[in-house]
């Protein structure tokens, strides 16, 4: 792919529609840099082979020498009316509306970014930025005039008591958000637009939750869960926990 991005010195871009053999390996790289139970979310485990297939020209892969994975990249079009009202109401509303008008021919307009992963030893390079900007160009390619991405702040789990709202008014002395994801988009033009309080909703039994985290669930409550972004609250009497991932919208206008 000839994409408008400058990319790291021996490495090159792709689709996962130009390579195939690369869908398990991409497979294993996204699912590495997350905890367990972020793996769980029931939309992402219905709904993602349709990236991997029908929607696999809007997967990026930047491969490094021996075709190493250095970052990916995920997203899949979608329909929006360019409000803030009009948005998904989270990341597992997103994957939704993507599918849905893929299977029933809703013309897109908008490109919707999922998620952007880099390698942890390339992490703090900058590459993540080049792979927004590889996803900004091919919104403008297809015709999309906007692309919206449900951004999880990437340091918010060191402050997982401190709500999502305050945190992304948190900025620095030069008036740019704290969280490095969101300054990130920023920089490249977005817009924050609103929080998304249940982008994400992981439920599970202590049994469940157990396993994923390696805590125990003696009592009903909220429990702090390392990579969680706010607590988790456990049902004991129902033997139910259940999770929702605060996500923050974020509209980068390409017109």
């Amino acid at each position: 792919m000839n994409l408008d991005a400058r990319l790291p010195a021996g490495t090159r871009l792709v689709s996962l529609a130009e390579r195939p053999d690369l869908v398990l390996p991409v497979g294993r790289h996204n699912g590495a840099v997350w905890a367990e139970f972020l793996l769980q979310d029931p939309v992402a485990d219905r709904l993602w082979h349709y990236l991997d297939q029908e929607l696999a020209a809007c997967q990026l892969v930047l491969l490094g020498e021996g075709d190493t994975i250095v970052a990916t990249a995920n997203s899949a079009p979608l329909a929006w009316d360019g409000t803030p009202d009009g948005l998904p109401h989270g990341w597992d509303d997103q994957m939704e509306r993507s599918v849905a008008g893929l299977l029933d021919g809703t013309p897109a307009n908008t490109l919707g970014a999922l998620q952007i992963v880099v390698a942890p030893g390339r992490q703090g390079a900058g590459i993540s930025a080049v792979m927004l900007g590889a996803l900004m160009d091919m919104a403008r390619r297809l015709g999309h005039g906007n692309l919206i991405a449900c951004v999880r702040p990437n340091q918010k789990h060191r402050y997982p008591l401190m709500a999502m709202a305050e945190y992304v008014a948190w900025r620095r002395a030069d008036d740019l958000p704290f969280d490095p994801w969101l300054r990130v988009h920023v920089r490249a033009g977005g817009e924050i637009v609103r929080v998304a309080s249940e982008s994400m909703t992981i439920s599970g039994t202590l049994a469940d939750w157990r396993t994923w985290t390696g805590l125990e669930f003696p009592v009903s409550g909220p429990y702090v869960v390392e990579g969680a972004l706010e607590p988790v609250r456990a049902d004991v009497p129902a033997d139910r926990i259940e999770y929702h991932d605060a996500n923050v919208w974020v509209v980068h206008r390409l017109r």
